[in-house]
């Protein structure tokens, strides 16, 4: 099995693909330019810190653009009798993720979960996080039972119902959390997103804000950087209305849990005001199976009601909600907007440490 790294408007397979010359490679760059969409300012720069949670490789024969996992720690423990620790707790970014995941790839266990998913015959693949190891079953009634939808398994040792026809991308996701224990948690995400936009503009977040945030000296701020903190009464935090009209790029939308706490983030990366269209940023397992890690979003509104709030029911929120891994329990919400609104309803943040970052960048 050939597992290769494609290069940016190029690929090193066999035909039908031809290897592209430098000069339609600049060409392709220069028109895949985030620039060219949003025209600079913020909105460039959050949409290239999401384009590097995105890589483009060749697994298997297949070409594949892939998206950094989601991933957090205890997520999925409770019933393990050992708990397992994410690469960077949930919390690296894409730039130390990648060179990781490619390692992952180039082993002979990755290369034996590939071959078995090609037998040509439906089977149940199993994985038991903890131990790092996956098994696959063709017995007819672990089959059957996932088909019927009795699920057998347990949050750390998720079943698969696969087809055999060769590995796909959500196997590849699948192998990349349960696995090699690789991905981003949400918090993790907008952290990233937050500090590469700041560098932009010649600012270190992670210095400017490691004593808000508590991180020890010598330590690495992103692993402070959670939700409580965007949550927190910091003088860093500046609450905002969430009326769409107050909604600026690089805000953060916090999503509550059953306790009150803010238990999910993600991160404004544009609202239209002409056409109504709130684009949103973040990375969560609980999505469609082509979506699980870091994804974009969408919220939809009437232009001449730009003063109704996030939790006004008549918006339309595009993100569906569904169980990380079919067959496991749904998710309580059918859409991020249910999720929004639950249990109080979330709110708006924004980093005080943005606004210079924002001005300098526009």
């Amino acid at each position: 099995m050939t597992i290769a790294l494609a290069a940016s408007g190029a690929f090193s397979a066999e035909p039908p693909f031809v290897e592209a010359s430098a000069d339609d490679e600049e060409r392709i760059a220069t028109f895949s330019e985030a620039a060219r969409v949003w025209g600079g300012g913020m909105e460039t720069a959050i949409e290239d810190a999401y384009r590097l949670c995105f890589k483009t490789f060749i697994v298997d024969g297949r070409v594949m653009n892939l998206r950094v996992p989601f991933a957090e720690n205890h997520e999925r423990d409770s019933l393990a009798e050992s708990g397992w620790e994410f690469l960077g707790k949930g919390k690296s970014n894409s730039v130390a993720l990648w060179p990781v995941i490619a390692a992952a790839f180039d082993t002979e266990d990755f290369s034996n979960y590939a071959e078995a998913l090609k037998s040509g015959r439906e089977q149940v693949v199993i994985f038991d996080i903890a131990a790092r190891k996956w098994s696959v079953s063709q017995d007819i009634f672990d089959i059957a039972r996932m088909k019927a939808g009795s699920y057998h398994g347990l949050p750390h040792r998720p079943y698969v119902l696969v087809q055999g026809n060769g590995i796909e991308p959500s196997d590849v996701y699948n192998y990349l959390y349960c696995i090699a224990w690789t991905g981003m948690d949400c918090s993790g995400f907008v952290w990233h997103t937050l500090s590469y936009i700041a560098r932009r503009a010649g600012v270190n977040l992670g210095t400017q804000l490691r004593q808000a945030i508590g991180a020890p000296r010598g330590a690495d701020p992103s692993f402070f950087a959670g939700t409580a903190f965007y949550n927190s009464k910091s003088r860093e935090i500046i609450s905002v209305n969430d009326a769409i009209k107050n909604l600026r790029p690089a805000d953060i939308l916090l999503f509550r849990a059953p306790d009150g706490s803010m238990a999910h983030s993600a991160i404004v990366q544009s609202v239209d005001f002409s056409r109504g269209i709130i684009r949103y940023l973040q990375s969560t397992d609980e999505a469609p199976l082509a979506e699980r890690g870091v994804h974009e979003s969408f919220i939809y509104f009437n232009p001449k009601r730009a003063g109704l709030s996030l939790k006004d029911a008549s918006l339309e929120w595009s993100q569906k909600r569904f169980s990380p891994f079919p067959g496991e329990k749904s998710s309580a919400f059918s859409d991020d907007g249910q999720r929004y609104r639950a249990y109080g309803g979330g709110r708006v943040a924004r980093l005080r440490a943005m606004a210079p970052v924002a001005a300098k960048l526009k």
